[in-house]
């Protein structure tokens, strides 16, 4: 098992990083204090190079595999955590789910746009009472219709849905059969019959455009629906796998980024005539912090090795669904401790809205809740546990 980068590796995030502190770091303020989603982003990652990280070249991708992206989301996740969760559902949860899963006609007529950042992607999957039950629950019907499908209901807590050009959606084709009766569409927002109902206000990801989606009578055409009928559960578990180990990296990112201010403030604020970081509690929250921020590391990394291993078609099921969601519960509960310490060692300057560790805990409570809650992320890692025992509860 590797652990270390290599040189390439090494090389990608260094890149990334220098990048994200150049044109990604100077939006963070204004994005969190002013709600301000900055329009230009994808176009300019996507002519920067930095979207379609995991697209062939022939396609106007970078020919990456998983593991280098997510360095490069990690970096990201380091100077602006905000930018990188409207990068990431753009890249990750629509962009590489068409890569996976689409026809080539799909990949010819969809990826070079998203790639370009001409287009901004979404995925659109919860819904205001489908969550956690995100599939048993589905209520956005799809009738086919001649060429097209007609798709009617609802969709929640969408990010990037208030800005999307495409948004890869599911919906029930055949309710009677539940899960196993959703398929997935390719639909493209200037459709008659799509529209936001609301954009959102969140304490934190600010300037992340997240919103409720209305498909009143939206006609997709066939063509359009993505894998087989009746088949988007398997294309709705295998991107929950790679999006658990994928969207993880930036707040490994954002964490690093808590814990090397902090060490700054701890060497220069002086209490008692010396600087607090000479004192042992402070110095343990930071033992601490570097501690859970390593684990988490070098579990989302072996997530992500794994999913790179992963057929088209797999996950859902067995070691790699329970690692992602391993690797997504431990990182929501790093984050969460890293950046509480990060605000506690910044003293009263934390508690303000303004201070830089402020906006990284606000921001960290959605990891515990966005891709699945660490609730549902304990029952598929004991249930997995269960099954790889041949053991069953029923």
């Amino acid at each position: 098992m590797q652990f270390d980068l290599t040189e390439d590796q090494r090389a990608i995030y260094d890149a990334a990083f220098r990048y994200g502190e150049a044109e990604l770091h100077p939006l963070l303020a204004r994005m969190d204090d002013d709600d301000w989603y900055p329009d230009h982003l994808i176009a300019r990652l996507g002519a920067d190079g930095y979207c379609g990280l995991t697209a062939p070249p022939e396609q106007g991708g970078a020919g990456m595999d998983l593991m280098a992206a997510g360095l490069v989301a990690e970096a990201f996740g380091y100077w602006n955590l905000n930018a990188s969760f409207i990068w990431g559902p753009h890249e990750n949860l629509c962009l590489n789910n068409i890569l996976r899963n689409g026809s080539d006609e799909q990949i010819a007529r969809y990826v070079p746009d998203l790639c370009a950042g001409r287009k901004v992607g979404a995925l659109a999957l919860t819904e205001p009472g489908a969550g956690s039950d995100a599939l048993g629950s589905m209520a956005l019907k799809a009738v086919r219709d001649g060429d097209d499908y007609v798709l009617n209901g609802r969709k929640m807590f969408i990010s990037n849905g208030p800005v999307a050009d495409v948004v890869l959606t599911y919906a029930k084709t055949a309710p009677e059969r539940g899960a196993k009766g959703i398929s997935a569409f390719i639909v493209d927002t200037d459709t008659p019959g799509f529209t936001v109902a609301q954009v959102l206000r969140k304490m934190g990801w600010r300037g992340c455009p997240t919103g409720e989606l209305v498909f009143d009578d939206v006609r997709v055409p066939a063509r359009n629906l993505l894998g087989a009928e009746n088949g988007g559960v398997g294309i709705v578990m295998s991107g929950l796998d790679i999006e658990r180990a994928f969207l993880g990296l930036p707040y490994i990112g954002t964490a690093q980024r808590c814990l090397d201010l902090s060490l700054d403030y701890a060497a220069t604020r002086k209490q008692f005539g010396r600087p607090i970081g000479s004192f042992q509690m402070i110095q343990a929250q930071l033992a601490d912090m570097y501690t859970e921020i390593e684990a988490a590391r070098t579990l989302a990394y072996r997530a992500l090795a794994a999913c790179d291993a992963m057929a088209r078609g797999e996950g859902g099921r067995g070691e790699i669904h329970k690692l992602c969601a391993a690797t997504v519960l431990f990182g929501a509960e790093m984050i969460a401790s890293v950046t509480d310490k990060a605000v506690q060692i910044h003293g009263g300057s934390g508690f303000i809205w303004e201070t830089e560790v402020n906006r990284h805990y606000r921001n960290a409570k959605i990891a515990s809740i966005g891709g699945g809650t660490s609730e549902v992320r304990r029952l598929i890692i004991a249930e997995e546990l269960f099954r790889s025992r041949g053991l069953r509860l029923t």
